[in-house]
């Protein structure tokens, strides 16, 4: 009967594959190449369990990222072993573990209905916090103390740690955020006092939990008899720590994952989790599953000859039995907005020739504001498209903000685009004023714009002079707007309203996306005045055709579209066609990743993630020139083109400009038709080395720093000071590693060890 059993879903299995399921007693790891079936060997394990050594479901813990996986592997694992597969604690991180918080509550002095703050609501407690202690709110913006606590709690700092850390007030009293342990130290208190945890708190707690009661971390070690994680590579500390301390009496822990797709560092990820597991269990049985079940040959062969460019990984072979398929094309634009017409038009005529569906199309892009020249390509063209993760270009707020002031530039009576752009940024006028304002309008039968202009009249107080200083700030952009075109005029609206420069202070992830989408719009602005066919360029026009653009057809089928979305959505996902777009230097790798060698082949890592989303055919594509703040800027093409094997990939002539060869056509002939290596001693971490620091490493004072002296860097490596540059709080070392050059640190931010001789 056991025999009979098994062969239900054993059979459907490749040998690894196999071993991976039947293999389940103590610790091992999957690890599991791109398209190899990673979700059917997980779930089959636990089915395994279940119906061949009747394990009681109660007793395996299953934990994923998602809610969506949680929810496909207990579907996939009913049809194996029927209704009993409800009784399996799986799920994610965070639910599995709020569960256990909720039934050990009063061991840490939290009622058992604790609230669960969302990020929301965080921010909006530490913006209370930040007002009633009398802080600058511009320093210490919600989103980024938020960011700071969050980060510390995924490692694992208390705020007695943060406080008592010499180098976390180093690093905040340099970033003129000398007060950040204290709001740490008083959010804690008052999520405490209201019974709430906000979601870092779900693991936080759960570590503290376990460390101090024993009895507590016994009781669970004794009951959960099998431990199960996928997307192992995507762990932090805080969740690895977990997950030991459960494995520790029986050690049946079992992770799924793949080193070369560990691509969420800015999320707290740590790929040491996976590289170094076998450092925790010496007895670690290793199955590698290698066979790629989703793309063609050259896909997979494409992406093995990139991802084999970094060091740090887990060494395997990936392979495919599928069918060689289509060469890797590639596509060259002018320009980003030429890059968008040339990818709507290739898909038009795939969709012909193949009759395939919108479904079947993804579209990539290392940054959001990257979409815009997509979405307006597709438009043009009659594609119908979605924005996955995020809103469509047009329907960000950022975006929405400086619209609205456009908007009121043109006209001054859109109530609307007065509510929206009147206080923004913060300039004192409340809701209060501004219906006072509606009202006074509707009383005397006055345009709203007549009304604002003599608002003291209507308003008192300093609520009225503020309005009557936003007046004349749109008046003074109207004068422009009579005389310069869109182009101009908004780049003053950028500059002058004071957005811009609220968003290029905002360093956190989302705050530096948001000063580049609205780079992105003026970039769009400036093609739009570009354009030598278009007769009308005034910001009225502009306008007209944004609304047009953004005015979406109800009747579309959400399920019947081309995806849109960064690469970092697209992990797990799939598409028959896809394309990967602004393929170049400082854009992919990002010219925030370019600082170390981690940074790199995290990057590397991203790029292979893309490519292996492709199941039939992958594009890249890159423009020679980019509108970056209002200017076109020529650009290089990427280097991972250059590290694809050109045995894999081929120039698309078709869909590609037929501009006069440049430097970068150049470059890529050299490398594609001529399959010539391009120089790459100007490329920055060609060849440097990656540097673990020493064992013994701790930072040092350096305020007795001086020339000669020999440093380590954490991530530079071993080094010589050469110059200092002495200026008060701001003094400044100039030091030449042996690895990666000249670098200039400010002393009392840097962590450096001085070496003694």
């Amino acid at each position: 009967m056991a025999s009979e059993v098994q062969a239900d879903y054993l059979n459907e299995l490749n040998p690894p594959q196999r071993e991976g399921v039947v293999n389940t007693e103590g610790p091992t790891m999957l690890i599991a190449g791109a398209g190899s079936g990673k979700t059917r060997v997980l779930t089959y394990r636990i089915a395994h369990l279940m119906r061949y050594h009747k394990v009681d479901p109660f007793n395996i813990m299953a934990l994923t990222f998602t809610n969506k996986a949680a929810r496909e592997m207990r579907e996939r694992i009913e049809k194996v072993v029927g209704s009993d597969a409800k009784n399996l604690y799986m799920g994610t991180f965070h639910s599995v573990f709020a569960r256990i918080l909720r039934s050990e509550a009063s061991k840490l002095g939290y009622p058992s209905n604790f609230t669960i703050y969302d990020t929301d609501d965080s921010k909006t407690l530490i913006k209370q916090i930040v007002k009633e202690n009398n802080l600058d709110d511009k320093l210490y913006k919600a989103n980024v103390v938020y960011n700071r606590i969050s980060a510390a709690k995924n490692r694992l700092v208390s705020w007695r740690d943060y406080i008592n850390n010499p180098i976390y007030a180093e690093d905040d009293a340099s970033n003129m955020r000398p007060e950040m342990g204290k709001l740490y130290q008083v959010y804690v208190a008052r999520c405490y006092n209201a019974g709430a945890m906000d979601f870092d708190d779900l693991l936080f707690n759960t570590n503290v939990l376990f460390q101090e009661h024993p009895d507590v971390l016994n009781k669970y070690q004794h009951r959960f008899h099998y431990l199960l994680i996928d997307e192992f590579q995507d762990t932090n500390i805080s969740q690895y720590l977990i997950a030991k301390r459960l494995a520790a009496v029986r050690q049946n822990i079992a992770v799924v994952g793949d080193d070369a797709q560990s691509i969420y560092a800015f999320r707290g990820a740590d790929i040491q989790n996976i590289l170094n597991f076998e450092r925790d269990y010496p007895d670690l049985k290793v199955i590698k599953l290698e066979q790629n079940y989703r793309s063609t040959k050259n896909i997979v062969e494409a992406a093995n000859s990139v991802i084999n460019k970094n060091t740090a990984q887990l060494k395997k072979n990936v392979w495919t039995d599928n069918e060689d398929g289509d060469l890797i094309e590639l596509i060259k634009a002018t320009s980003d907005n030429e890059e968008g017409k040339l990818i709507a038009s290739s898909i038009f005529e795939t969709k012909m020739q193949t009759q395939s569906s919108n479904n079947d199309f993804a579209i990539l892009y290392r940054t959001n504001s990257q979409s815009r020249a997509m979405e307006e390509a597709l438009r043009r063209n009659n594609l119908k498209y979605r924005v996955v993760g995020g809103l469509s270009f047009y329907q960000r707020k950022e975006i929405k903000d400086i619209i609205a002031y456009l908007r009121f530039i043109v006209n001054p009576n859109d109530e609307q685009a007065m509510r929206r752009s009147i206080n923004l940024p913060k300039r004192g006028i409340g809701p209060g004023t501004i219906e006072k304002l509606v009202v006074a309008s509707a009383e005397h039968n006055k345009p709203l714009w007549e009304i604002m202009t003599q608002a003291t009249n209507h308003v008192g107080g300093r609520g009225g002079k503020q309005v009557e200083e936003y007046v004349n700030l749109i008046k003074s952009f109207r004068l422009t707007a009579e005389k310069k075109d869109a182009y101009d005029t908004a780049a003053l609206v950028a500059k002058n309203s004071g957005l811009l420069k609220e968003l290029y202070a905002d360093k956190t992830i989302e705050g530096m996306s948001r000063y580049e989408n609205v780079q992105e719009l003026l970039n769009a602005i400036k093609e739009f005045t570009d354009d030598q066919e278009r007769e009308d360029k005034s910001l009225a026009a502009f306008l007209q055709e944004v609304t047009l653009l953004t005015d979406e057809d109800r009747n579309a089928n959400p399920e019947e579209a081309i995806t849109l979305m960064t690469i970092h959505m697209a992990k797990g996902l799939e598409f028959k066609y896809v394309y990967i777009v602004g393929m170049e230097e400082e854009l992919f790798p990002s010219q925030m990743m370019l600082s170390s060698r981690a940074d790199l082949e995290e990057e590397r890592r991203l790029f292979y993630v893309a490519i292996t989303r492709a199941k039939d055919k992958l594009h890249l594509s890159y423009a020679l020139n980019r509108y970056r703040f209002g200017r076109l800027k020529a650009c290089e093409p990427s280097r991972f083109i250059e590290e694809i094997d050109p045995r894999y990939i081929k120039v698309n002539r078709k869909f590609s400009s037929t501009a006069p060869l440049s430097s970068a056509e150049s470059y890529v002939t050299k490398n594609f038709v001529n399959n010539m290596q391009k120089d790459k001693s100007n490329r920055k971490f060609a060849s440097a080395p990656k540097h673990q620091p020493s064992a013994d490493f701790k930072p040092s004072d350096t305020s007795g720093l001086t020339e000669g002296m020999k440093v380590e860097h954490p991530k530079f490596g071993f080094g010589t000071v050469s110059v200092i540059d002495a200026d008060g709080a701001n003094r400044k070392a100039r030091v030449n590693f042996d690895n990666v050059g000249e670098k200039t640190l400010l002393l009392s931010f840097a962590k450096l060890r001085i070496i003694e001789d």
